[in-house]
């Protein structure tokens, strides 16, 4: 929170010396005093300030230190600070919370070299009993005649408080991130904050009217760190029955915005009833005293507000609360909780978005190929899912299929072209399209997505998007990959040598068609033991280093997985290690496929010409294969008769050579008849009289499913069987 300087002062430093100079005034006054040394009094400078003999709240103190950061002076005497050891001697830094002290040490010393003036940054201090106390901090530097600096303080006083607290909340769409900076913000006004909130809040459901029974409540927030009795409520923990009933009872009256403070231990033990529960919800066996507070949503349509939670704050009963504080307390409240609601819509959101990824992510692989992915949004409170996706799955044939692509932007938007675009690719590659093909389809889903009533009408665009698509054929031990704008995939051999596949550069999919370029087809070779990574731009691109550094260092870390390391446990240590050292600037998806193959033993290929006797040496040589195989006498022949059937439409209707080839994978023995034909068998009815047509009926009764894909020379019918 800077400070900004009235019309009739210059600099807000000048400000801050100008106060300091009153002060000390005042404090020569009053030197019987003397300065603050050691306050033991357990306060948490919670309490309502005494006033001044001005009427003014006090709480303005200062302390002296040297170029070695030890204070040399203290003027701390306001109740604001007690419970604050605050003595000549000591480190500043032993006042600080551990995780602020690098920040503020750096800025003190800045201040020393520079004599440039740090001023009025919010800062918490640590109080003896282990609470912080909430301040504004400048610091300034000495008179020229001394060395070292001053640091001002300046307790938070309540209204200022509040509005901090405010703006403080709500800067993360996360609901535990925006419960603990409200529970932060109540410590202002006690020892120690809860937040709990309804479970339609955690869930991104509709909060609706509380019936009358038990209110579901999940504990957000506690705060301040620190080791907590056993038994006692911690984040993540329900509130059971029993507890939440005390809570509850906040929100089941009329006046339903309104505090409940329970003064005394004892009377939180006689509403209790129960050992277990005093121990769940009273934070130590000091005595205690609570305040909850409702947080209420006020509804727009005239019907009852609805709750979101409660707030409890606890502090000594010797500390009653104030009237005045409740009613800050109350309208911290009811300016908190709409930032809660809209983390709750953004849970429900981020809920929606990662059913849809879930649905996409790479099912496990097989005895052929192991895959693994790791897909790290660009913030954990982002949209919660970006473009990016990833996705594997068995095709019908036996091959696999390896997609990654990065579609524009983050949300909704993108996650529904994200979701269209990957099913469309499951679908063509499922039919038997090659990656090629199955990209122009997708360029045209882009441009229709892109067009004026569902694309830049709704403020969203796809154009510009990527994909990778790589299928891998784990009989020839060969990978067939298309690409539309991504960066190239890396291949490493059993040999442990790295190499970036060459990619000709493409604009893209939904480009105009003036700049639209084809899709190319790149086949290459991957031996048994060969790893191939796919991955998205967010994982090499820093504004640090070239893109080409990065993809350089991507393939090193690829290369230095060994063929014996846990797979997914070796994806998400490289993107991990490969992480920009700057905050990334986009979601990073890495697709790791170890490629074993199937053994040759599993396999067995024959070229026949296309002559009448082809279906005749078909059957005999599959006999022989699947002798040595033991398959079961039903799937012998079962399999024999389809590769009979679909050698002789082979022959019929398309041109030589003709390729036959079974693989056994698992408990299923896949048929493939291979030919240079461009006809689809198509499955029809057919007459009781026909004399032709009736092989598909057979092939189609036989196996548990089958079908036809195109190659570069004609076509392959495929049919699978069970084992």
């Amino acid at each position: 929170m800077d400070s900004t300087p009235s019309p009739s002062s210059s600099l807000p430093s000048d400000q801050v010396t100008r106060a300091l100079g009153n002060y000390d005034g005042r404090e020569a006054r009053t030197a019987s005093a003397g300065p603050a040394a050691v306050r033991d009094s357990g306060g948490s400078g919670t309490a309502a300030a005494e006033d001044s003999p001005g009427g003014q709240e006090q709480i303005l103190g200062s302390v002296d230190l040297d170029r070695g950061l030890r204070i040399t002076r203290v003027r701390m005497d306001a109740p604001a600070f007690e419970g604050l050891t605050i003595a000549p001697g000591k480190p500043f830094a032993e006042l600080l919370p551990p995780g602020d002290v690098p920040t503020v040490t750096r800025r003190l010393r800045q201040v020393i070299e520079t004599r440039e003036a740090h001023v009025a940054r919010v800062q918490r201090l640590r109080r003896d009993d282990g609470t912080e106390l909430v301040v504004s901090m400048s610091i300034l530097p000495a008179a020229a005649s001394q060395e070292g600096l001053t640091v001002s303080l300046i307790a938070m006083a309540k209204r200022l408080h509040l509005y901090a607290a405010e703006n403080a909340i709500g800067t993360s769409l996360d609901i535990g991130e925006t419960a603990r900076s409200l529970a932060q913000s109540l410590l202002a006004w006690g020892d120690v904050a809860a937040v709990d909130l309804d479970f339609g809040v955690w869930t991104g459901e509709a909060v609706t009217e509380h019936p009358q029974g038990r209110i579901r409540l999940r504990r957000a927030a506690l705060v301040p760190d620190m080791a907590w009795p056993d038994g006692y409520l911690t984040p993540g923990d329900n509130l059971p029955r029993e507890a939440s009933r005390l809570l509850a009872f906040a929100v089941r009256r009329d006046e339903v915005g309104q505090p409940i403070v329970i003064p005394d231990r004892g009377a939180i033990e006689r509403a209790l009833r129960d050992p277990r529960l005093v121990r769940a919800l009273i934070p130590g066996d000091r005595p205690a005293s609570l305040a909850c507070i409702p947080l209420v949503l006020e509804s727009l349509d005239g019907k009852a507000p609805i709750v979101l939670g409660v707030a409890e704050i606890w502090r000594r009963p010797d500390r009653p609360f104030l009237d005045s504080e409740l009613l800050d307390l109350q309208e911290l409240a009811a300016r908190t909780a709409h930032h809660i609601d809209l983390a709750r819509q953004h849970q429900r959101e981020h809920a929606q978005v990662l059913a849809l990824q879930r649905r996409l992510l790479p099912r496990a692989g097989s005895d052929a190929i192991e895959v693994a992915s790791v897909y790290q949004p660009t913030t954990p409170d982002s949209a919660g899912v970006g473009g990016d996706w990833v996705n594997s799955f068995p095709l019908p044939d036996g091959r696999t299929a390896l997609v990654v692509g990065d579609v524009v932007g983050h949300g909704l938007g993108a996650a529904a072209a994200m979701g269209q675009l990957s099913m469309e690719a499951r679908a063509l590659l499922s039919a038997g399209l090659a990656p090629d093909e199955v990209l122009e389809h997708l360029a045209e889903t882009v441009t229709l997505l892109d067009d004026a009533d569902a694309g830049l009408v709704a403020g969203y665009s796809a154009l510009g998007s990527t994909c990778c698509i790589a299928v891998y054929d784990p009989v020839s031990h060969q990978v067939v990959m298309s690409s539309a704008g991504h960066l190239p995939p890396v291949l490493v051999l059993p040999d442990g040598s790295a190499t970036v596949l060459a990619v000709r550069p493409h604009p893209g999919l939904g480009t105009e068609f003036a700049v639209r370029e084809p899709f190319d087809t790149h086949t290459f070779a991957a031996p048994p033991g060969s790893l191939l990574a796919l991955y998205t731009d967010g994982l090499v691109e820093d504004p640090a280093v070239p893109i080409d550094e990065g993809i350089d260092r991507l393939a090193d870390a690829v290369g230095g997985i060994h063929p014996w390391d846990d797979l997914q446990r070796a994806a998400r240590r490289l993107v991990t290690d490969l992480a920009p050292r700057n905050r990334p600037r986009d979601d990073m998806t890495l697709l790791l496929a170890r490629m074993s193959g199937c053994r040759k033993r599993d396999t067995a290929v024959w070229e026949l010409p296309a002559r009448a006797d082809a279906a005749s040496r078909a059957r005999a040589l599959a006999a022989t294969r699947l002798r040595q195989w033991e398959a079961r006498e039903e799937t012998r022949d079962s399999a024999l008769l389809l590769i009979s059937e679909l050698v002789t439409n082979a022959v019929r209707f398309a041109t030589g050579p003709i390729t036959v080839r079974l693989i056994k994978a698992g408990r299923s023995l896949l048929c493939e008849i291979g030919d240079k034909g461009n006809g689809r068998p198509r499955l029809r009815r057919r007459g009781l009289l026909d004399d032709s047509g009736r092989g598909l009926y057979v092939v189609h009764n036989l196996t548990s499913h089958w079908g036809v894909r195109w190659t570069d020379t004609g076509k392959v019918v495929w049919a699978e069987l069970s084992w």
